[in-house]
């Protein structure tokens, strides 16, 4: 393993930034004090910076030599809205909210690729640091391209990371082609004609109706959808009636859909659509059906994936550069590579047997409030930040 020496010197001090940033958690589009201490340190480092892009995003500039060629390299910065389990000394002092994703872990490898950066420019061009907020539903990526991120900062390409528990530490993974799904909403309310239970005929019941929809909905996913193509249509909520005795007057239904591709995204929001309306008209239920569209699939360009792949390799190790599986999780990095070529990976986690006494009793896995960050990470995933920038203004246009 090809980890840079001057980044192994100082991961103690990063980790110690990084520990900083998991006990002050802050959500979407508030992530100032983090904001703030990104902005210090790459201001401490040398490296001229542009603040508010997205409200609270941050965007260093390294450049070097007469080249006008440029690479942008993405981190977010935004915590969960959940309690934290973890007891451990760096654990949220924030309630309600907790770094349940390793942003901070994500936040603090580019950091230290920075750190790096500033005193080591062994390369002709501009590397971008791209500190992101609200990738958590707030679609942060998009935001800062409303802002003229690329307009601003014009970049040949993007890269991100994410971290990934339950894959032993010191492994990379990336793919050419989707990696994360779209994610995507809707709600339905059915209206019927409310009454006494004891007199179903005097009323219109909308439970039954929604039942059906739940069933019928899945029939999309099995007989409409090419069995090779990738789909998931969850109902997650069913809110209906408040008395035992009571037929309600309406019943809402909520949920998610994920796709890799728009074109069966398109299938299934319109085939869910004729289905509320068919079977709602069936059972003389008035409908509304709202669908709304929120981070599109995220998909990596064959070339940088490929360069990507390439650069791991180096520093770890062909065996340990492995597929990266497709996940229905959604990110909002999938704006940036809309509009940029680029490629999006994932940096092994390791099972969890880093976490120190105090941790939660759940499992390290993302999203859960016993999760913590592997600070071990930290220098792999910045030396991996560093190498590509060199070697991609190292390269042929």
């Amino acid at each position: 393993m090809k980890i840079i020496d001057s980044i192994l010197a100082d991961a103690a001090s990063i980790a110690s930034l990084r520990r900083e940033i998991h006990a002050h958690p802050e959500l979407c589009f508030q992530e100032v004090r983090t904001a703030d201490l990104v902005a210090q340190k790459l201001t401490e480092w040398g490296i001229p910076i542009h603040r508010g892009m997205g409200t609270t995003g941050v965007v260093g500039i390294v450049k070097n030599g007469t080249s006008s060629r440029a690479v942008g390299l993405r981190a977010d910065m935004d915590a969960l809205p959940m309690q934290e389990f973890n007891t451990f000394s760096h654990a949220s002092q924030n309630p309600g909210k907790m770094h349940a994703c390793g942003h901070d872990g994500h936040t603090a490898m580019l950091l230290a690729a920075a750190k790096h950066f500033s005193k080591h420019r062994n390369f002709d061009g501009t590397v971008y640091l791209i500190f992101q907020p609200a990738e958590e539903g707030g679609g942060g990526a998009r935001e800062m391209m409303r802002d003229g991120l690329f307009d601003k900062f014009p970049m040949e390409a993007v890269f991100g990371m994410h971290n990934w528990p339950g894959t032993e530490a010191g492994k990379f993974a990336v793919s050419p082609g989707p990696v994360m799904a779209s994610s995507n909403e809707f709600k339905i309310t059915l209206h019927g004609k409310g009454g006494h239970a004891a007199l179903p005929h005097n009323s219109v019941d909308p439970v039954p109706v929604a039942c059906q929809l739940v069933q019928a909905f899945q029939t999309i996913i099995s007989r409409n959808q090419k069995p090779i193509d990738a789909g998931v249509i969850s109902v997650t909520m069913i809110h209906a009636g408040q008395a035992t005795n009571v037929i309600p007057d309406s019943c809402e239904l909520q949920g998610t859909v994920r796709t890799f591709t728009l074109e069966v995204l398109d299938m299934i929001e319109r085939r869910m659509r004729q289905i509320t309306e068919s079977i709602s008209a069936a059972f003389d239920v008035r409908c509304e059906f709202e669908f709304e569209r929120n981070y599109p699939p995220t998909i990596n360009s064959a070339p940088e994936a490929e360069f990507a792949r390439q650069v791991m390799t180096e520093i770890v190790g062909a065996e340990n550069v492995i597929a990266q599986e497709p996940t229905m999780g959604a990110e909002d990095f999938a704006y940036m590579l809309q509009a940029k070529p680029g490629a999006y990976c994932f940096i092994a986690n390791g099972d969890g047997t880093h976490r120190e006494m105090g941790h939660g009793g759940g499992p390290c896995m993302l999203h859960n409030p016993s999760y913590d960050f592997n600070d071990d990470l930290i220098p792999l995933g910045a030396s991996y930040w560093v190498r590509l920038g060199e070697a991609w203004l190292a390269r042929k246009p």
